[in-house]
């Protein structure tokens, strides 16, 4: 029984190799003669420690692989072990992905026989698979004097509902009934304003509206309210957000603009742009995010503006992604600006350059390998290492001579771009180049370029 538990381009950190060679596919396995990394693979599941099918978990994550789901729904059948158990359900949970479910339940039965960190676990997963099955188990913990998993166990039924038409009313109604007759503590009544949002029920309009306008109310609520209701995305909560955009509480003013995204016509626009000249740097930004979620081309000036001036660089930040989010000819326009002015700051280059690749890579990947080696020639590292970066993600026939070069004259951190590369566009005319990097005596490297082998060979 488990019991309870209360300077040149080439140098780099050791934190940054280590991060970009550690969730490598091989990483964990003993050098096994004849056997290929799949098997390997399987028999760390077979016979592993948890250290082992850890890394393993991690490798699969990194090549969004799903191979080997079955072996470990096995596992998690017959372990014991709360870290290999933690690890599986989480490795399942992030990709939505179903099979656990059974195992997931006995967790929430059998709670008071389980790790905490394996019954938060199992709640987190059933509210990712959106677990019909699960309600009921989960109202049941919740009813428990013992109160640590109810705020996982609120969120999780928030998912369910959210993905289940047939049970969306009645989980709203559950919730809001908890809220105004068993008055929780402020933390819980957060779960359960956010849980409403996420079950996106029109039957929880009034009453979060109530909340958003209730200026007694404390400001963590009346923000989750507002956030619930730009979820829900209903009409019916607009007028209460955008009572909240005058609000004299900066807090509440940003969550609020940053609400309109979902609701449409000229007083939500006014409202927006006008989000561009407030002082506090949140409400900028919440202006920035819904003119993104808008893709609102009336705008790109405001972004553009804020993207080149503004004294906070996470508004800055805001201002280019939303620019990409609205993806149209003007804002690429600005975008490529941004990037190909080489007197502005490194990360605002880079972040232009990564939303210019994400929008059309075919168009501006010659442009930025064209940056890259700029970069390197000027020596000017943290941008080089930026722009590799960037351009390893993206798609198109174009990369393959820089990934041939890279492989070719580059260092490891190169080889390993060039690997990803490679393995993203399925270039399989260079396999023979792969093919000399996995040899062992190439030390880590060698590792992923056996596992890119693999999944070039397979797929």
């Amino acid at each position: 029984m488990i019991k309870k538990n209360g300077p040149s381009i080439r140098c780099v950190s050791v934190f940054a190799l280590f991060f970009m060679l550690s969730p490598v596919p091989r990483a964990g396995f003993a050098e096994e003669a004849g056997k290929s990394v799949e098997e390997q693979r399987r028999d760390t599941i077979r016979y592993g420690t948890e250290s082992e099918i850890a890394s393993l978990i991690q490798s699969l994550k990194s090549e969004n692989a799903d191979y080997l789901d079955d072996e470990l729904a096995v596992l998690v059948q017959r372990t014991l072990n709360r870290s290999v158990l933690t690890g599986i359900f989480e490795f399942f949970a992030e990709r939505e992905k179903g099979g656990l479910e059974e195992r997931a339940l006995r967790a929430l039965a059998e709670w008071d026989n389980e790790a905490n960190e394996t019954v938060i676990a199992a709640i987190n997963y059933l509210g990712s698979v959106k677990s019909a099955g699960a309600v009921r188990e989960l109202e049941a913990l919740i009813g428990q004097e013992d109160t640590r998993f109810r705020p996982q166990a609120f969120r999780a039924l928030g998912r369910i509902a959210g993905g289940n038409g047939t049970l969306r009313d009645e989980i709203t109604a559950y919730l809001m009934d908890y809220y105004t007759a068993r008055m929780p503590p402020d933390d819980i009544r957060r779960e359960i304003v956010s849980a409403l949002g996420a079950a996106r029920s029109t039957d929880a309009v009034s009453f979060l509206s109530r909340l958003a306008e209730n200026s007694d109310e404390r400001l963590t609520i009346r923000i989750a309210a507002v956030e619930s209701l730009s979820a829900i995305g209903d009409g019916g909560g607009l007028d209460a957000i955008l009572e909240g955009i005058s609000a004299r509480d900066p807090n509440l003013r940003a969550a609020s603009i940053a609400a309109l995204g979902p609701f449409s016509g000229d007083t939500v626009d006014n409202a927006i742009l006008e989000a561009f000249r407030d002082s506090y740097y949140r409400t900028r930004t919440g202006a920035a995010e819904a003119a993104g979620k808008r893709k609102m081309a009336a705008a790109i000036p405001y972004l553009e503006y804020r993207a080149r001036n503004d004294d906070i660089p996470g508004v800055k930040d805001a201002a280019i992604r939303a620019l990409g989010d609205i993806g149209n000819s003007a804002a690429l326009s600005v975008l490529d600006s941004l990037f190909g002015e080489r007197r502005n700051a490194d990360r605002v280059r880079i972040l232009a350059a990564e939303m210019l690749i994400r929008e059309d890579a075919g168009r501006y990947a010659g442009k930025l390998i064209a940056e890259l080696d700029e970069a390197k020639r000027g020596n000017q590292t943290a941008l080089y290492n930026g722009f590799l970066r960037v351009i390893s993600s993206a798609r198109t026939g174009e990369m393959e001579a820089l990934a041939e070069r890279l492989l070719a004259l580059g260092g490891v951190i190169e080889k390993s771009y060039a690997l990803d590369i490679i393995n993203s566009n399925r270039f399989t005319r260079l396999i023979p180049q792969v093919e000399l990097l996995a040899d062992p005596k190439n030390g880590t490297i060698s590792r992923k370029a056996q596992g890119i082998l693999e999944n070039l060979r397979r797929q």
